[in-house]
């Protein structure tokens, strides 16, 4: 691994102090931990609020397009993982001026779930909410499922969209349809020459031989849908331009909005020379590029590649788009800094307090000791599935799971011996989503507290509880993630588990069948995540997240 870092632990935050040291007339902090950023003339009464997020490493996407004519305020994830439901709270707080808020980001996982999470606290406090998804990727999914598509790129042209609209003084509910209407008028696709390398990881999330390039890459390195010797600019674009084409009229007379994108290595002299190809060819076509971008708006670290961005316009987007814009990392028309602001009290993070106390139940509560003795082994696990992940997803399942247990391990801890079940779940649950917060975490944590209400206030876990309390983790991951038992999904090893348990097996058994659920899906295509996105390239691979349930199950059925 070869970066200007320090410690990895701390890149995430020395290079929002950075950046709040080199922009202060334009960002501020919301919060203590500096995860979320709004522009320095939020809030502004009327003014709809519009609210992003989502993981670093991809400047400068997300906190780049925080500013006038653009975002009110972004939520900051560590590398490649969703902020935070409370960080994402806070953020909308801190722009919020009586006129409702968007949320507008990328259709990921670990995002909508928290963003989610985010909308109804805000939502219970009065706020009105709407969201909308950038949903661009066309590589990710079939136009007959484009809802579960990826945002990349073309998002950074949804931003430009709704921020002008937003900043023109437009209701809530206008603000969100032209957003809606841009993101349905976007498409994007990308290749990948070169891997990314996650600083806490240190090691690339996929590998390219030499010559070799990955047609429809995501920007957290996932794979994509073809992978064959590198071939010219013009054949790469011209491949580009087919596949959009497909989805995005270029007939004479219409007008287009056009990005080319540099995912973080690739010299600007190259993306000129793709954006030479795609203007002579749809000139050839007779449309006419109205709008246009060169350069890095949405990267992922020192990832050597391009995307291309394609927005069919009308006169409203047309004029929207270049209304004028200012942030630190985007600068349009007459768009000037605002002066220098006073340094602004910052409120503590929302929504971060620790659990209510619990329940005294008068004996020390075998939940929490049980968790206590298996949930500091699950680190020895960090590396297998952070090898599974960068196959099927984006290589921070290890972290995910070894820093959440870690956090969960730490919240049990302070709680009393004597915790209640309920308790001891709902901390653990908590600790586990903000940790790092992503899908996985997000699903899991959320589901940790849902299965709490299974059980009953002020008692402890009994024996007959566990397969219970197993059942409704399932039932809420499955509600809030939409997988049905057969999408190669962790509930395809959680569930054989659960009746397992229901039928009397011990350890050994619980160990047997975690491992042959495991085994028996690595043969199934996933359906569901990340690893959907790999389609017929997942079959033969162990989905990561059943891997982590197992080997949870092993922890847990081999503490004292």
């Amino acid at each position: 691994m070869r970066k200007i870092i320090n410690d990895p632990a701390d890149f995430v935050d020395e290079v929002l102090d950075g950046i709040l040291l080199a922009h202060p007339e334009q960002l501020r902090a919301a919060t203590e931990d500096r995860r979320a950023l709004v522009r320095t003339d939020a809030p502004k009464a009327g003014r709809v609020g519009i609210v992003t997020g989502g993981g670093s490493g991809h400047l400068p996407f997300f906190l780049g397009y925080v500013g006038r004519g653009l975002c009110s305020a972004v939520a900051v994830g560590n590398v490649f993982s969703s902020p935070s439901s409370a960080q994402i709270h806070a953020a909308s707080l801190a722009v919020d001026g009586g006129a409702g808020l968007l949320y507008l980001y990328g259709n990921y996982g670990g995002d909508v779930y928290n963003f989610d999470i985010a909308a109804d606290l805000c939502r219970g406090q009065g706020i009105e909410v709407r969201t909308v998804l950038g949903a661009d990727d066309v590589q990710s999914a079939p136009a007959d499922a484009a809802g579960t598509r990826r945002g990349v790129a073309g998002l950074v042209l949804v931003y430009k969209v709704a921020g002008a609209m937003a900043d023109r003084g437009a209701p809530l509910d206008e603000v969100a349809r032209v957003a809606q209407r841009a993101a349905d008028a976007t498409r994007t696709m990308g290749v990948g020459l070169s891997p990314t390398i996650l600083p806490a990881a240190g090691e690339a999330t996929f590998a390219l031989d030499p010559g070799e390039m990955e047609i429809g890459v995501g920007i957290h390195g996932e794979r994509g849908s073809h992978r064959g010797p590198l071939e010219s600019a013009d054949a790469i674009t011209d491949r580009f331009i087919a596949e959009l084409e497909a989805e995005i009229d270029l007939a004479p007379g219409v007008r287009l909005a056009v990005l080319v994108n540099g995912l973080g290595a690739t010299p600007l002299e190259e993306l000129y020379v793709m954006y030479r190809r795609v203007h002579r060819e749809i000139e050839a076509r007779g449309a006419t590029i109205s709008y246009r971008l060169v350069g890095e708006y949405v990267t992922s670290l020192e990832m050597a590649g391009a995307s291309l961005s394609i927005m069919r316009l009308d006169d409203e987007l047309e004029s929207l788009l270049h209304d004028p814009a200012g942030s630190p990392f985007f600068q349009q028309g007459d768009a000037p800094a605002p002066p220098l602001a006073a340094a602004a009290a910052v409120p503590p993070l929302a929504g971060t307090a620790t659990a209510a106390g619990a329940v005294p139940v008068g004996s020390p509560s075998p939940l929490r000791a049980l968790l206590l003795a298996a949930l500091p082994r699950m680190s020895v696990h960090a590396e297998e599935l952070r090898e599974l992940d960068a196959v099927l997803g984006d290589g921070d399942l290890g972290i995910t799971v070894s820093e959440g247990s870690a956090a969960a391990a730490a919240a049990l801890a302070e709680l009393p011996e004597d915790a209640d079940a309920r308790g001891v779940l709902r901390a653990a649950g908590l600790a586990f989503s903000s940790a790092n917060p992503s899908t996985f975490a997000a699903l899991v944590g959320g589901g940790l507290i849902g299965a709490a209400d299974a059980l009953r206030p002020g008692e402890h876990l009994a024996a007959g509880d566990a397969a219970v309390l197993l059942r409704a983790l399932a039932a809420r991951i499955a509600e809030r993630g939409g997988a049905e038992p057969g999408d190669k999904t962790l509930l395809d090893v959680l569930l054989p588990v659960v009746v397992a348990l229901e039928a009397g097996a011990d350890a050994d058994r619980l160990r047997a069948v975690a491992a042959d659920a495991v085994a028996e899906s690595a043969a199934w295509q996933s359906r569901r995540g990340r690893a959907a996105w790999q389609r017929e390239r997942s079959v033969g691979q162990r989905d990561p997240g059943s891997v982590a349930v197992q080997r949870f199950v092993e922890e847990l059925t081999a503490a004292p």
